[in-house]
């Protein structure tokens, strides 16, 4: 029976900013069915200056925004060619680039990754799917989460797949329909109170695990508007911003204080989503993963069996599904789901962009 395979190059950049995941993987579809192996994977952490760009391109003016577009597509081309050297990749289809996003409102009708996708193909000679985003937007839905189609396709033998990264999503079946939201905030607001302590993370939560819980700052998180919304619903930068900092920092406590007890928020948060039952898989993926601290405490709050993959999906599993929603889009078929965003119906997300002739 024949085996029809890809070879593609995807990339992410995460609102935690600890750099650029990208990833060479294979996919192959058999039966219907598709499987993956990743072939050579890579973190590059983002240098100082451009770490202080896109923090602050929250807060730049619009002609600022759109030179940065270019400029970091120049980077993200840059980084690929020096990936394919390095990783000697060979036969790639084309290259899956999420981007790196700015601004996330869909409630008002607009969403924006930054990285031009056409100067990705000028520099790096291959074709390129990316802004998976704003089409969804413009259909009515959140843009967000993408990830739950690669959940459904690719990693169906769990109940549950947990995301642990700047922000905690969550993805799973439920009346023969995928459901998926943004949970809350997680390695975005504990890094960004680690970088206070000179620490550019909490490694394994150990300084998280040092503090003490403040119940009045636990139940001021636990009350915010958002946990009361209904699905779908999806999370940005501006959510933090305009309501976990001032929460926060309206407390006078120790940064091991606010680490503990905004470690006790989200992990109650995340196993308010899970269904306690024992049979339940929960995958889980993201940097928040190798956050021991985080992981124990979450698995006192539920019954569900936690599972942390190897390394490779641990890290590399949001940049292998966005090659793989390049995939879909480079076949036309759904890769955004209507159950999950909340746009007027399924569709096929993602704008092409060719190489030079």
């Amino acid at each position: 029976m024949s085996t029809k395979s890809w070879r593609i190059i995807g990339l992410m950049s995460g609102t935690s900013l600890d750099g650029v995941d990208l990833v060479f993987v294979q996919f192959n579809l058999q039966n219907n069915l598709f499987d993956f192996e990743i072939k050579a994977s890579e973190t590059v952490s983002y240098s100082k200056l451009w770490e202080k760009k896109l923090r602050n391109a929250f807060n730049a003016s619009k002609i600022e925004v759109e030179g940065l577009n270019f400029e970091y597509g120049q980077l993200l081309g840059e980084l690929i060619n020096g990936f394919i050297t390095k990783n000697n990749c060979t036969n790639i289809d084309f290259i899956a680039s999420h981007g790196h996003t700015i601004f996330h409102k869909p409630n008002e009708g607009y969403t924006l990754q930054i990285g031009d996708g056409q100067t990705i193909c000028n520099i790096t000679n291959h074709k390129v799917v990316c802004d998976f985003r704003t089409q969804d937007v413009a259909f009515g839905g959140q843009g967000a989460p993408l990830v739950p189609i690669g959940d459904k396709l690719l990693f169906s033998e769990y109940e549950f797949c947990l995301n642990l990264g700047g922000f905690a999503n969550i993805s799973f079946e439920k009346n023969n329909q995928r459901i998926a939201f943004d949970i809350c905030p997680v390695n975005i607001v504990l890094n960004h109170f680690s970088n206070l302590l000179g620490f550019p993370f909490d490694a394994e939560g150990k300084l998280a695990s040092e503090g003490t819980l403040n119940e009045n700052l636990l139940f001021e998180l636990n009350e915010m508007d958002y946990f009361k919304k209904p699905i779908p619903k999806s999370l940005g930068f501006e959510f933090i911003k305009e309501n976990v900092f001032p929460i926060i920092n309206k407390y006078q406590i120790s940064i091991k204080d606010i680490l503990k007890t905004y470690v006790a928020h989200s992990t109650q948060q995340i196993a308010n989503c899970l269904d306690n039952k024992t049979i339940s898989k929960v995958l889980v993926t993201g940097g928040g993963a190798f956050n021991t601290y985080l992981i124990k405490e979450l698995k006192l709050l539920t019954k569900t069996t936690i599972i942390i993959p190897d390394n490779k999906v641990v890290n590399f599993k949001e940049a292998m599904i966005f090659a793989f929603l390049g995939l879909l889009r480079s076949e036309n078929k759904v890769n955004c789901l209507s159950s999950v965003t909340g746009a007027k119906y399924d569709h096929s997300s993602g704008k092409i962009f060719l190489k030079r002739q």
